[in-house]
């Protein structure tokens, strides 16, 4: 069934206008009428069966008529990444949504060729990830800050999983082992890599658990993917499965 990530609440009290791409890709590419179903969900109420209620011109409705699965929410789980190529930093955030992250953090560091990106290309990607994965939740993508800065201000209770490349960290879920399932975050660096300088304030850092992800170099977006997927193993919704 379609999925669509829609902003309004869902209840069976008022129908949802869906915005004109959506309204688009319901009625043009799909080629769905009044009267045709479909499934909504908003990150708040859990996700929802819906009919066509109206569509033309002006737009299209769709009206919620059963709530068929209760909200949940995934692992509380940041992928903090520096900055890279955009078709490489797209495919880091489409496999983040897909792999549960609940937020994408972009850092900008020393080795970023780049200091600015089109975060609301990210969430669109995010939120299509999102409609096809069957998650009930949208992971958000944030503006890019400095890393210094983002290191400043970490909070003490949140370990950060480091994935360092310079080879003397520990494999990952030997790493991982025994610690517990609370917040988390993976950090990812640059196509460069982290700077000396970088490389020591993270490792400084009280809440840093550094990890290696094998004895090849990976690129950033493969490192993202891999990093994810072994967290989700030791500690996240695949560790149950």
């Amino acid at each position: 069934m379609i999925r669509l990530f829609v902003l309004d609440d869902l209840d069976t009290n008022a129908a949802v206008a869906v915005t004109p791409e959506q309204a688009h890709y319901l009625a043009n590419v799909m080629r769905l009428g009044v009267g045709d179903e479909l499934a909504l969900f908003n990150g708040r109420d859990g996700e929802w069966r819906a009919r066509v209620a109206s569509i033309g011109k002006r737009g299209c409705a769709v009206q919620p008529v059963e709530r068929t699965r209760e909200q949940t929410v995934g692992p509380d789980l940041d992928l903090v990444v520096a900055l890279v190529k955009r078709a490489r930093l797209e495919t880091i955030v489409e496999k983040a949504a897909e792999l549960g992250a609940r937020r994408v953090r972009l850092v900008v560091t020393e080795r970023t060729n780049a200091d600015h990106t089109r975060v609301d290309r990210l969430q669109a990607i995010a939120v299509e990830a999102a409609e096809q994965t069957g998650r009930l939740d949208v992971p958000a993508v944030t503006a890019p800050a400095k890393l210094a800065g983002l290191l400043a201000d970490w909070p003490p209770g949140r370990p950060l999983m480091f994935c360092d490349e310079a080879g003397d960290a520990p494999p990952a879920l030997a790493a991982l082992a025994g610690r517990g399932r609370g917040p988390w975050a993976l950090l990812i660096g640059p196509e460069g890599g982290f700077s000396p300088a970088e490389r020591t304030a993270i490792r400084a850092l009280p809440a840093a658990v550094p990890v290696g992800l094998g004895p090849r170099i990976l690129r950033a977006d493969t490192a993202a993917i891999a990093a994810l997927t072994l967290w989700q193993a030791a500690l996240g919704d695949l560790s149950d499965a």
